[in-house]
């Protein structure tokens, strides 16, 4: 096996989970003073930070259709154009509309990236270490979220123009991961499944693994057939699909009524509203990205080891203890270093089970006939439900307080924790093939054949 060439080319592709990670959470540092600047209301403040979720939602939904028809590796080229012109654009906006109309571009990049880059990297992987290597799309994303806070704290001194540099520097990767990309192939899964292309496919599998190229080979060609004879290309809602369906919907919404957007995105809000100073709450916002990072990493090194639905079960108890600290703190006023402490907590229990394990998770469940329009399901529901909690949060967190706001977020804890319990299946250590021909409408979870760990 040519682990060096899988490990560049996931690593390059997971580059675009550095630009969605960075893209996402630079507008932190920004917001404030892009208020001040265009002097915003509150719906205009909450349109301002939530503008590119929307595009990120348009491109989560229709991510699918371009990965489809002109491959992955076609798609991730233009994600990376998309995330340079929005840097760009956003640094040099010269009036609200204009800037709202850049951060919308970078989200579009942002939602058709958490569609493409998993799936590619789900598509090359060896199945006994593809937890490992989807899972380092969402290491670049929080690594991603860690450098623009740590930027943002740097670029606060910079001046009134400071939130123009905080934004405009993602320009710099986003290049280097437009001339990167091309050095990638093209998913093997996509050349057969999609184009028929058979000897272009074998070519790449046999830089991946010469020993297996053949038995993998055949083992495509073999479940794009029964799928084309069972008629799953009919469509990802047929009845045959509807599982899997459900369980990337689900696993997507509880990935955002955690809170964890709002976090992330007002996180130095969040922390002033404890008394901590401006200065104090860009670093402890820092903190929560370096956190973020580790345990991401520590969620990485379990996926193929303990399994995805091991470390959803220990994150789900995780998260709902230390959103009820943060919401008992709000309702009783003790602030001081409690609530950063117990928010960093939060993010370590989050990067364990649902960072680490959702992008992995929906790339897996869908068969190869479906699995883009299936990938695009899941990212929409994400993103749409981001976008949402991201308008919102200010509102709700003025209106209700913080202790409403995260009792909230750790009631929904409460369900993903029974979702997970009764519902979600094991899928460690099994090929995609294999996945996709037992992942079939069935009444009860252990019809499926790989509860349990593989």
């Amino acid at each position: 096996m040519n682990n060096r060439k899988i490990l560049f080319w996931s690593v390059t592709v997971a580059l675009g989970g550095f630009l969605f990670g960075f893209d996402t959470a630079v507008i932190s540092g920004a917001e404030q003073a892009i208020q001040q600047v265009w002097q915003l209301d509150v719906f205009q403040h909450g349109l301002t930070v939530s503008i590119a979720l929307v595009g990120t939602v348009i491109g989560a939904l229709f991510g699918g259709i371009p990965s489809d028809r002109y491959g992955r590796k076609t798609t991730l080229f233009w994600i990376g154009v998309l995330y340079l012109v929005s840097a760009a654009g956003s640094a040099l906006a010269t009036d609200w509309y204009t800037f709202l109309f850049f951060r919308f571009i970078g989200g579009l990049g942002v939602g058709a990236s958490s569609v493409a880059a998993p799936m590619y990297i789900s598509e090359i992987a060896p199945a006994k270490s593809r937890g490992r290597m989807v899972a380092m799309f969402q290491f670049n994303v929080v690594f991603g979220i860690l450098v623009a806070f740590l930027s943002n704290y740097l670029l606060q001194q910079v001046g009134g123009s400071a939130w123009r540099w905080m934004l405009g520097v993602e320009a710099l990767p986003a290049a280097v991961f437009v001339g990167l990309v091309l050095l990638v192939p093209e998913s093997p899964r996509w050349l057969i499944v999609k184009r028929g292309a058979i000897e272009k496919a074998k070519a790449v599998l046999n830089q991946i693994d010469p020993a297996t190229a053949e038995a993998e080979l055949t083992a495509i060609v073999e479940a794009r057939d029964t799928a084309a004879s069972k008629g799953a290309v009919a469509g990802l809602f047929s009845r045959q699909h509807r599982f899997p369906v459900m369980l990337a919907v689900l696993f997507a919404v509880f990935n955002q009524v955690s809170g964890i957007n709002a976090i992330i995105y007002y996180a130095p809000r969040i922390f002033e509203m404890t008394g901590l100073g401006k200065e104090a709450a860009l670093l402890s916002s820092a903190g929560i990205g370096l956190v973020n990072l580790i345990f991401t990493l520590v969620g990485l090194n379990f996926i193929d080891r303990a399994g995805r639905r091991t470390l959803m079960l220990i994150g789900s108890v995780g998260l709902i203890i230390t959103l009820s600290m943060v919401s008992w703190a709000f309702y009783t006023e003790s602030f001081g270093l409690f609530v950063p402490l117990c928010l960093f907590g939060y993010i370590a229990f989050f990067a364990f089970s649902q960072g680490a394990v959702i992008w992995v998770f929906i790339s897996e469940i869908f068969p190869n006939s479906v699995r883009a329009s299936g990938q695009a399901l899941g990212s929409f529901t994400h993103w749409f439900m981001a976008a949402v909690i991201a308008f919102v949060f200010p509102y709700i967190a003025n209106t209700l307080g913080g202790g409403s706001t995260f009792l909230i977020f750790a009631v929904m804890m409460v369900l993903q924790l029974l979702f997970v319990w009764k519902i979600m299946p094991e899928t460690k250590g099994v090929s995609l093939e294999e996945i996709g021909n037992k992942v079939e409408p069935q009444p009860a979870v252990e019809a499926i054949g790989y509860t349990e760990t593989h």
